[in-house]
């Protein structure tokens, strides 16, 4: 089976080119507009393909299905998201494709500052001759995960256009704001109606990921005391420098991003605001044991209490929220949901390779709510950044991925 290569490249640099920057500060659902565009290009564009039931809800999310064709087969269900990350510019995106891709460092046109080095992505030697997607070194591109969203819709065109091919009904659903935790805030199992699906949000060929972080968020809001700074001796007592010492607090060679890897857990402090009266840090807490959280929001409790007891006058107050949790558990209780996708990978042509994200999906959150769903490559390079790219032919092999884990799922 050969993908038509510029349909997928077309379908995806369409999509790229729509803003669908979540904000995290917004209090609508989905976050930004570009979302609910998207959503009804891609709810259109089903309906194209002639999936009948194709819909957008209230909520921006999208369903559709692609009638089974072998008697009895399971429902099975595909997803992605439809936003990009809020830590950088979605907007006006001006992608750089390269065919025939010749090896070494590749610099971004309209920011030559910004270099996609072999050094630090080894894997693109293993490219050489291939279609590299860039940024222009200005925005993200937005494969994270509009390469998701464009390889589940080839897939179907796919399976509409060659009625041969057996399978059992095909669920498709794509979300909002999965990079600001919200992805399946709108969403339950039973809407979705399939004994196990899979999320097309992942790097490089053949991964299969049945392991994530667990995770929580936390908010630390120092108080101080705020005066004029002309008759603040022996009175101020400054936020923003309470705020440094606290951070300055945290373990330095561990439990943060810069210096772990493999299954080590961090606390990230991720964002900061305010002024000299009050400021708010932002973090993230990870690790891929659920129980080492609360011994991380422990630690940035006794940190608060020391910087009270040096400064009496101060409030430090910790507030966590719940994110999601490890899918390891969940997953378990299906194991052919990765049996299968290793045999689809392996009738795919690549050799499959089980993986653990440090970090989570859409997946996370609705496999603890009761629907297993792993998370397979996309293609997706550096995101989260204006480093990020992407290989044509990794999304081509998610799409033959896709296909053959539906006749797999058949029982063919």
């Amino acid at each position: 089976m050969s993908v038509p290569t510029d349909t997928l490249l077309d379908r995806f640099l369409r999509y790229v080119r729509i803003d669908t920057k979540a904000d995290e500060k917004s209090s609508t659902y989905p976050s930004s507009p570009g979302q609910l565009v998207l959503g009804r290009v891609l709810r259109d564009e089903l309906l194209a393909l002639g999936l009948a039931d194709a819909v957008q809800n209230e909520h921006g999310l999208v369903f559709a299905t692609v009638p089974g064709n072998v008697p009895g087969a399971p429902t099975i269900a595909f997803n992605a998201h439809i936003d990009t990350n809020p830590e950088n510019s979605g907007k006006d995106v001006d992608p750089q494709v390269i065919r025939g891709y010749a090896g070494g460092d590749i610099v971004l046109p309209k920011d030559p500052s910004k270099v996609i080095r072999v050094s630090d992505n080894p894997e693109l030697n293993g490219l050489i001759g291939k279609t590299i997607v860039t940024t222009d070194g200005t925005t993200l591109l937005g494969a994270d995960d509009k390469a998701g969203l464009a390889v589940i819709m080839d897939a179907a065109r796919t399976l509409v256009a060659n009625p041969q091919i057996p399978h059992g009904p095909v669920r498709i659903v794509f979300t909002c704001d999965e990079e600001i935790g919200f992805g399946v805030k709108h969403l339950e199992p039973a809407q979705i109606g399939a004994v196990a699906a899979y999320t097309l949000d992942g790097a490089g060929s053949g991964e299969i990921e049945d392991e994530t972080f667990s995770a929580d968020a936390a908010t630390v809001t120092i108080t101080g005391v705020n005066i004029h700074p002309s008759i603040g001796k022996g009175r101020m007592v400054n936020a923003v420098r309470l705020a440094a010492m606290f951070i300055d607090r945290l373990p330095k060679r561990r439990m943060s991003p810069e210096t772990t890897d493999g299954r080590d857990g961090f606390l990230h402090p991720l964002t900061i605001e305010g002024g000299t009266g009050q400021v708010k840090v932002g973090f993230l807490l990870r690790d891929f044991d659920t129980a080492q959280l609360a011994v991380q929001a422990d630690l940035l409790r006794e940190i608060g209490r020391q910087v009270e007891r040096d400064y009496p006058e101060a409030k430090v107050q910790v507030d966590v929220r719940k994110q999601y949790r490890n899918m390891r558990d969940g997953i378990a209780k299906l194991p052919q949901a990765i049996t299968y996708a290793a045999e689809a990978t392996r009738r795919a042509g690549l050799e499959p390779k089980h993986k653990i994200i440090r970090g989570g999906t859409d997946g996370s959150q609705l496999t603890e709510k009761g629907l297993p769903t792993p998370n397979l490559s996309t293609g997706e390079h550096n995101p989260h950044s204006p480093l990020e790219w992407t290989c044509l032919e990794e999304m081509e092999a998610a799409v033959r991925v896709v296909v053959e884990l539906c006749q797999v799922w058949a029982g063919r």
